[in-house]
């Protein structure tokens, strides 16, 4: 596309601003004092009469811990090359649209229109929004690519105005689309996983984008190899960035292993440092190895810590079953790789104490141990012979790299086209 964000484009400004949708899609946004609140994810707007362009009523930004919100477009000072700088309050309530609105970014995007007095089929590829000498943001140009039957899914691309277009034709599967979207949130992300291995990669796509991305980065964890390296190409550099941040690093790392050495450095390179700094450290061991599978994000505590502190961590509603099963107890630093790995505290044990005991008199510390090299046949023997759900990873000094849950051991034990043999029912709930 040749059109490029360029210059700081301010609502006080007299003369039209152009800024490409799509392109702001992922960008961070600021509050007057240069704190990060978020990231905008999509442009809300409503139609208006005739072929005049729609109005742009304000901006969804993602803010901790993953909530969508709407902001006013009145509300946003200044938009630049990767900053978004907003001004007022937050109101943190989730953002519902209502009757007349739309999000550009989720409805309008890969829609089939023609252009006035032209027969052939086009796409719409990205839209911009320019701002008036009134101050209103309209939906003024709109960027198209033709529709190719042929090797090529699309032709070469051009921008032309709104006014240029003819009623959007819906897909021939809107109708279905919105209902699908209506089912999902009532699907776990394992029966979510198992519902879209029979659709087709456009709607799998039109699917991720509709999700958050929690949601998303749950239903890529639970997907087969192949679909979910084809969906996270299809998804923007920042996007699929935001969703590896979200998922468990192990998972996160096992996709990346998949995506290509290129493409994986590129993606971790748009991480944040934090994240990244996990995922890469996972990814020096083999897929099948312990250091492969293991989470580096068990619940991690000091022996001086009490039995109420414990329990209370373990109450997190993001930790999962297997990891709530166990605190792991070890000599600072408390993130992985830790200082030396003193033992741990069950969680039955734990609701059998005193809430003001310390977890130090009362670990098991002839629990054993594995060490990041060991493959999959010792671990799921391991596991088989002691009962376990996780087992610590440790290093040659007794530190702690992680866990390895019985989730991941499932996941690696069962063949990779284990979704397409399972069927429980949820994939008629999409037909």
């Amino acid at each position: 596309m040749s059109t490029t964000l360029t210059g700081t484009l301010t609502l006080m400004s007299a003369t039209l601003n152009r800024v490409f949708i799509a392109r702001l899609a992922g960008t961070a946004v600021f509050d007057p004092t240069g704190d990060q609140v978020g990231k905008v994810r999509d442009v809300v707007a409503t139609l208006q009469a005739g072929q005049v362009p729609p109005r742009v009523l304000g901006i969804i930004v993602e803010v901790p811990p993953r909530r969508r919100i709407f902001i006013p477009i009145t509300r946003v000072t200044s938009i630049e090359p990767g900053t978004v700088v907003i001004t007022g309050l937050l109101n943190v309530r989730r953002f519902q649209p209502r009757p007349g609105e739309f999000l550009v970014l989720g409805e309008f995007l890969d829609r089939t229109t023609t252009l006035i007095g032209k027969p052939e089929r086009v796409i719409i590829e990205d839209i911009a929004m320019e701002q008036t000498r009134r101050g209103d943001w309209l939906l003024n140009k709109v960027h198209v690519a033709t529709k190719s039957s042929g090797l090529r899914r699309r032709g070469p691309g051009k921008t032309v105005e709104y006014s240029q277009l003819t009623e959007f034709a819906a897909s021939e599967t809107d109708d279905e689309a919105r209902s699908l979207l209506a089912t999902l949130s009532s699907l776990k992300a394992a029966d979510l996983a198992g519902a879209l291995h029979d659709l087709s990669m456009s709607r799998r796509v039109e699917i991720a984008r509709a999700l958050d991305d929690e949601r998303l980065a749950d239903l890529l964890e639970e997907m087969e190899e192949g679909e979910r390296v084809a969906l996270l190409a299809q998804l923007e550099g920042e996007r699929a960035a935001d969703v590896l941040g979200e998922m468990d690093p192990d998972d996160a790392a096992d996709l990346l292993r998949e995506v290509g050495t290129e493409k994986a450095e590129s993606l971790l390179n748009l991480m944040e440092p934090e994240d990244a700094e996990d995922v890469r450290r996972l990814m020096v061991y083999e897929d099948y190895s312990a250091g492969g599978m293991m989470t580096t994000e068990p619940i991690i505590l000091a022996a001086d810590n009490t039995v109420a502190e414990a329990l209370a961590a373990l109450r997190a509603s993001e930790i999962t079953p297997a990891l709530a099963s166990q605190v792991f107890v070890t000599r600072a630093p408390h993130e992985t790789p830790t200082g030396k790995f003193l033992g741990i505290a069950h969680f039955q044990r734990l609701l059998r104490e005193p809430p003001a005991t310390l977890l130090g008199s009362i670990i098991d510390a002839e629990s054993e141990s594995l060490t990041p090299d060991r493959n999959l046949t010792t671990i799921s023997s391991y596991f088989a012979a002691y009962n376990l759900v996780a087992v610590p990873i440790v290093d040659e000094n007794d530190r702690l790299l992680g866990v390895v849950t019985v989730d991941d051991v499932l996941d690696h034990l069962l063949p990779e086209n284990w979704r397409a043999q399972h069927d429980d029912g949820t994939r008629e709930v999409l037909k």
